[in-house]
């Protein structure tokens, strides 16, 4: 049997000698050392005897007797010997077996035991500290036997596919710790094995309440196991810090703020599950700026899917910058960069930035790269030459690539092409470039059938080539493809049928439009809606519509704050755009005061405006009409 148990164990002592030259020390916590000390120097006597014994006992399933002849032979208490046998039968694979030993422990008549001793304040004389630090010793040895046998009995409940259970069981351990420790786990005289087991009890219990799907304790245990003092090392915090950060972005569970306890004076709290991720993996990354731990890529994942979910890429853009070089290959950064340049609509930083990458000693034919800087540059027209020879060298790159890809290559092409032609020299030229660029779009929906947003721009071209009927055909794709849920299809349609002056058709078209799209995406439609009743001499009812406009981009200010001066290709309707609208139809009506007072407002918004200045002289104009011939007539009397 002897021999057994030296092949199981690799080593000179059996496993029950092993585990209870460990156990030893907590027969009397003042003689613990010389326990100890004792048992190390008798391997081969009365432990083996006591170990070959134990063991043969529990092989025929007498856990009583073996428990007995532990008790006897090393002096050890009910909980302690059971811990022991436990254990024993845990490592040798027994689960069923381990579980029947681990449930005879009593935790709380434990706890009540250990409590006093570890939980007291040290003694201040010198002459005590020898016997303090032997029951101390002693206690915490005694301590760890009997959690780290609560933890495996969890562990074994856990493969035995009762999570909730080992969630139950695993709990218990964290609160018979903080029991035992009511100040925290200190840093320092604090056995190593019993810390082992309080940082894996510490990092399984939200693990086994996901598995049960309680996830509302998962939540809770993961914000005690790091709020808490455990006194765990930065290898542990970091791994539970992470799961929590995707535990809060994936798993799909709405997280209730902090309680009030855990909050300290001028902290931030975070209010949704996206702030609190965001917040851990800020922390994360500032340990591995400090050198506490080791670089994790996928905790830049995790930062850039939360950052870009809240649109704050600027921020993302600031910790990219912050990556050590060396981490990411530099034309992989400035491409990041780029693009959370161009999401924020710092267009000119970004196109800088894929500038650099597309130079011809780094990576002049990157697709990605290429088909980016192409939609930048469609977006200006003192860039369209740019993007052209961009779009080019994409669609080339891509031919025996990707079919979409090089239809997007095309799109971008016949985009710039289009910018480019607005700012022609001559007609000639203009109608050149005109007819390459629908040349291009068209190329490209022969590649990409569906695609919505280039059978909008085709429709937008044909519209600006004054080809009505191909746009409105392109614009009723369009609504059909989006299912008209998207407002610009809408505008496009209005615009083609009010260009056809078939006003009655858009009015129609404007109720089915409002109906189908939410409220804050109407502004643009009752817009359309106001100047189609001034096309058709209906200043009242225009009138109406502005209001109801006004109603709505004044409540969008309230909402969201300061609304920026949008320009031309803006979905957005700024409130200076709408007084000027509403002066300018008081002023037809000759509402003289009215319009003084939406000129006013117009002004307060935007101090100096051609458009405002304009209506003011036409104002005034009409003043110096009204009163000339009481003038003529008073100096005629005369």
């Amino acid at each position: 049997m002897a021999a057994a148990a030296e092949s199981d164990n690799g080593s000179e002592v059996s496993p029950t000698a092993a585990a209870a030259r460990d156990s030893a020390a907590v027969a009397s916590p003042v003689k613990a050392k010389a326990k100890a000390r004792a048992l190390e120097l008798e391997t081969s006597a009365s432990a083996a005897s006591a170990s070959e014994s134990s063991e043969a006992k529990i092989d025929d399933g007498n856990i009583q007797e073996a428990e007995s002849s532990l008790r006897e032979g090393l002096s050890l208490n009910y909980e302690e010997a059971r811990a022991l046998l436990g254990r024993l039968e845990y490592q040798r694979g027994n689960v069923e077996a381990a579980l029947r030993v681990f449930d005879g422990i009593d935790l709380q008549a434990a706890i009540q035991r250990f409590q006093p001793s570890l939980s007291e304040k040290p003694p201040s004389k010198r002459s005590n500290k020898l016997r303090s630090d032997s029951s101390n010793s002693g206690s915490q040895h005694a301590a760890s036997l009997v959690l780290e046998a609560i933890y495996l009995k969890s562990m074994s409940l856990h493969k035995l596919g009762k999570a909730m259970e080992a969630a139950r069981q695993c709990r218990s351990v964290l609160d018979a710790v903080e029991s035992i420790f009511q100040r925290g786990i200190p840093d320092v005289m604090v056995e190593q094995k019993l810390q082992e087991t309080v940082s894996k009890s510490v990092e399984l219990l939200p693990e086994l309440w996901k598995q049960a799907g309680a996830y509302q304790e998962a939540l809770v245990s993961y914000r005690r196991a790091l709020l808490s003092q455990w006194n765990l090392d930065d290898d542990c915090c970091t791994r539970i810090q992470k799961r929590f950060a995707v535990f809060l972005l994936y798993g799909g569970v709405e997280a209730s703020p902090p309680s009030l306890a855990s909050q300290t004076e001028c902290s931030y709290v975070p209010k949704n599950n996206l702030e609190e991720a965001i917040l851990l993996l800020m922390i994360l990354l500032k340990k591995w700026y400090l050198g506490k731990t080791s670089w994790d890529p996928s905790v830049m994942e995790h930062l850039t899917f939360a950052l870009s979910l809240c649109g704050q890429t600027s921020v993302l853009a600031n910790h990219l910058e912050e990556v050590l070089p060396g981490i990411y290959p530099r034309t992989e950064r400035w491409y990041s960069l780029a693009l959370c340049n161009y999401v924020a609509s710092h267009n000119e930083a970004a196109l800088n930035l894929l500038r650099k990458l597309l130079n011809k000693n780094e990576s002049p034919g990157d697709i990605m790269a290429l088909l980016l800087a192409a939609k930048l540059c469609s977006s200006d027209c003192s860039l369209a030459s740019e993007g052209v020879e961009y779009a080019r060298r994409a669609a080339t790159n891509a031919e025996s690539s990707d079919g979409h890809l090089k239809s997007a290559a095309l799109h971008f092409l016949g985009s710039c092409l289009a910018k480019k032609s607005r700012i022609a020299s001559s007609d000639h030229q203009r109608s050149l470039l005109q007819a390459e660029a629908l040349k291009s779009l068209n190329e490209a929906i022969s590649l990409d059938r569906h695609n919505p947003d280039l059978i909008f721009d085709m429709g937008i071209e044909y519209a600006e080539q004054r080809n009505m009927h191909a746009a409105l055909k392109c614009a009723k794709e369009f609504i059909d493809a989006t299912g008209g849920s998207v407002s610009k299809g809408w505008r496009l349609l209005l615009m083609v049928l009010s260009a056809q002056q078939r006003y009655s058709e858009a009015e129609v078209v404007t109720d089915a439009a409002l109906d189908e799209t939410t409220k804050w995406e109407q502004g643009p439609l009752l817009r359309i809606r106001a100047k189609l009743k001034v096309a058709q001499s209906l200043p009242m009812e225009a009138v109406e519509a502005y209001r109801t406009l006004l109603a709505l981009v004044q409540a969008q200010r309230k909402a969201y704050g300061t609304v920026k001066n949008v320009t031309e290709d803006d979905d957005k309707v700024s409130e200076f755009e709408v007084w000027q609208g509403l002066a300018s139809m008081y002023a037809s009506l000759s509402y003289w005061r009215d319009a003084d007072i939406c000129l006013q407002k117009a002004k307060a918004l935007k101090a100096y405006s051609a458009t405002t200045l304009y209506a003011e002289g036409e104002e005034m104009s009409q003043y110096a009409e009204m009163f000339c011939p009481f003038y003529f007539g008073i100096f005629m009397s005369v």
